[in-house]
């Protein structure tokens, strides 16, 4: 693997764990203005704030993939 291919990697990884980091302060966030406000987690916002979870699971798991897709669009 050369330094292309290993800096789009890292970016994609990176991508990868801010979108779960962004979904772990996001729902920490609800939990902590529902616990203040004294009412009940519902789940559908819930869900719709753990979508960027899951698309960050998916794109560390395909990370190689996305990561070589990118080196050669930069590439040509």
């Amino acid at each position: 693997m050369d330094a292309p291919e290993r800096g789009a990697l890292m970016l994609v990884r990176f991508i990868a764990a801010a979108l779960i980091g962004w979904t772990i302060v996001e729902l920490v966030l609800y939990w902590a203005v529902c616990d203040h406000n004294r009412t009940a987690m519902q789940a559908l916002p819930c869900i719709l704030k753990s979508v960027p979870l899951l698309l960050g699971i998916m794109v560390l798991i395909k990370a190689k993939a996305l990561a070589e897709w990118i080196s050669n669009i930069l590439d040509d």
